[in-house]
């Protein structure tokens, strides 16, 4: 039955993207209907997690936020979905890099780089980067639990030359590559939910105790990798530019957890800046930190 609801799913997805993104948010419009409305979706975990990460702000203010995000997330998943037919062009020219200086004198210095990003505006055109740089991109690759959304997910992702990686073996990924003469420039998506367990880093951030996992830190700090900022703005609707900053230049300089708190605090400020393109459907905390005492 799994089956035949993707091959269905595909079949229907494949015509539909052929529309034109204009045409396809009419599709969202309907959609965020539904979202929000009928039935809501994950209605009770939004609204839990913009009250926690808001006490000051009123009822009226969380609604219009949620309704916002519910918007956003509507062509979020029509934007993803037309990856399937967008030429390396179209995307090109709706998504773009602000400034390249710095990513390409780090290149030109011979050095790779570890990119920290979030589940905020429309991080899957990130997988557009190949087209704008002269380094091998690479993401962290979780796989779905049903195996042919798995694959469609992971073309999609691929489809401009990024290469997807496991994130148990990154590591050895990334070692393979330097190797061969090949630069990388890896992005992890840093804001996803860890185990509660030794490895996870906790902090406050938007107002609660959380945990983040420690892998880009740790990755850059043994491979002597220069972490970037990846902040994704929304231009207007079906248009996003990139900012990057840099976080730590010499990572085996920084004391422990200071690179993953200072892309903490980056992310927390530009969330408050514009809550609603943060992706609160998130079960973003579902894990409390277990102490010995537990």
């Amino acid at each position: 039955m799994k089956a035949v609801g993707f091959y269905i799913f595909f079949a229907l997805n494949y015509v539909i993207t052929l529309l034109p993104l204009r045409v396809l948010y009419l599709f969202s419009d309907l959609f965020f209907v539904l979202l929000y409305y009928f039935p809501s979706y994950r209605k009770k975990v939004v609204e839990a997690n913009l009250r926690n990460a808001f006490p000051e702000k009123d009822i009226a203010e969380l609604e219009i936020i949620s309704r916002r995000f519910y918007r956003h997330l509507a062509d979020l998943f029509v934007e993803t979905l037309k990856v399937t037919h967008m030429s390396s062009r179209e995307i090109s020219r709706r998504f773009r890099f602000r400034d390249m200086t710095m990513i390409d004198r780090l290149y030109g210095e011979g050095r790779e780089i570890v990119a920290v990003c979030s589940h905020y505006n429309n991080w899957e055109w990130m997988s557009s980067m190949p087209l704008f740089t002269r380094y091998t991109a690479m993401t962290i690759y979780k796989p779905l639990k049903n195996k042919y959304f798995d694959r469609l997910m992971c073309d999609l992702r691929s489809k401009y030359g990024v290469v997807a990686s496991p994130m148990q073996s990154i590591l050895r990924e990334i070692i393979k590559r330097r190797r061969n003469g090949e630069l990388t420039v890896t992005a992890f998506i840093a804001d996803q939910t860890p185990p509660p367990d030794e490895h996870t880093y906790w902090t406050s951030f938007l107002n609660q105790e959380t945990g983040f996992f420690s892998g880009p830190e740790k990755v850059a700090v043994k491979l002597d990798m220069p972490v970037i900022f990846v902040h994704i703005i929304k231009v207007r609707r079906g248009y996003y530019e990139v900012e990057t900053s840099m976080i730590s230049e010499r990572p085996e300089n920084e004391p422990p957890h200071a690179i993953t708190e200072r892309h903490v605090r980056k992310l927390e400020e530009i969330i408050r800046e514009q809550p609603e393109f943060w992706l609160w459907s998130h079960r973003r905390w579902k894990h409390k930190r277990v102490t010995k005492n537990d």
